[in-house]
């Protein structure tokens, strides 16, 4: 059963078109919104199991911009990519896509959570440039200490058995329906039921649509293997972090020592919201976007 988005109304509203192209050996699928010369042109990265349905809310408060939204190597309808899936391949793989796409000017580049790594790797280790970066939800410290480094270790147990187990069980394990929706439960902070509805369906609707189980485990340990703090001071491209302060997966804390690590960046806090503002507020992030890509860049 699929409930009805919220931003529907909305995103019905602005142009959509599936492409494909090839990314060094495998086919990247993506979504293209708005017209080309539509200014400027945003390329987004969402973040971990999902797809380009997770970020369809922020640009559903996007219109009159030209929105490139791939699916990541090895996730939705995008290959596999034909490397080992770390940080520096979906990096590399990132780099490629939009020289792939062949775009009039650079493109601002934006990225969710898991997201957020790539494309803070991306700008760190590859010629990629970008006039603008925006960040939501940026993963800013390693997930695999702290108080939630227990919960981590074992979320990297479950990926490896899953990945170990034979296939038909591995993929019940990973593809389980009961796993997925305590993730949502716990993640998910609105109190409006109908938001809270939707948001559980995306999940069950997307967040298993996996190349194969290599994949998984590979994207889940770069996931938890790296974050943004390490390739801040590299990037020197104006950049706007955009963080949550319910966020389960970064402590609030962590985002303020993260944007100083950067030579150019903004931190915007939204409240009572954690690891889902790409879904449970969209346009508030939507109209941070709007602001600072506005701004004179000098």
């Amino acid at each position: 059963m699929t409930v009805r988005s919220p931003y529907s109304a909305r995103l019905d509203r602005i142009p959509v078109s599936r492409r494909s192209v090839r990314t060094g050996g495998s086919l990247t699928s993506y979504w293209e919104y708005g017209q080309p010369g539509d200014a400027p042109t945003i390329v987004m990265v969402h973040g971990f199991r999902g797809d380009h349905h997770g970020l369809e809310p922020v640009v559903a408060h996007l219109e009159g911009f030209h929105i490139l939204s791939p699916d990541l190597p090895g996730f939705g309808e995008s290959e596999p990519l034909g490397r080992i899936h770390d940080i520096d391949g979906y990096a590399t793989w990132l780099n490629e896509f939009v020289s792939a796409v062949d775009l009039a000017e650079p493109p601002v580049i934006l990225g969710h959570s898991f997201g957020s790594i790539v494309v803070s790797a991306a700008l760190a280790r590859t010629p990629l440039r970008a006039p603008r970066v925006v960040l939501v939800n940026p993963i800013a410290a390693p997930a695999l200490a702290g108080p939630r480094g227990i919960l981590t270790r074992l979320a990297v147990f479950y990926y490896l058995v899953g990945a170990r187990l034979p296939e038909r069980l591995g993929f019940a394990l990973l593809r389980n329906r009961a796993i997925v929706r305590m993730m949502s439960v716990t993640m998910a902070k609105t109190k409006d039921k109908g938001l809270r509805r939707w948001i559980h369906n995306q999940h069950d609707l997307y967040f298993s649509a996996f190349g194969n189980r290599a994949v998984v485990l590979e994207a889940f340990k770069a996931s938890v293997g790296d974050d943004v703090s390490e390739f801040a001071a590299d990037i020197v491209d104006r950049t706007l972090l955009i963080a949550a302060d319910q966020d389960d997966i970064t402590p609030i804390a962590a985002q303020h020592t993260l944007v100083r690590r950067f030579p150019d960046a903004t931190l915007e806090i939204l409240p009572g919201v954690g690891h889902l503002i790409h879904y449970e507020v969209p346009g508030q992030a939507a109209e941070l976007i709007r602001r600072f890509l506005a701004e004179d860049p000098a």
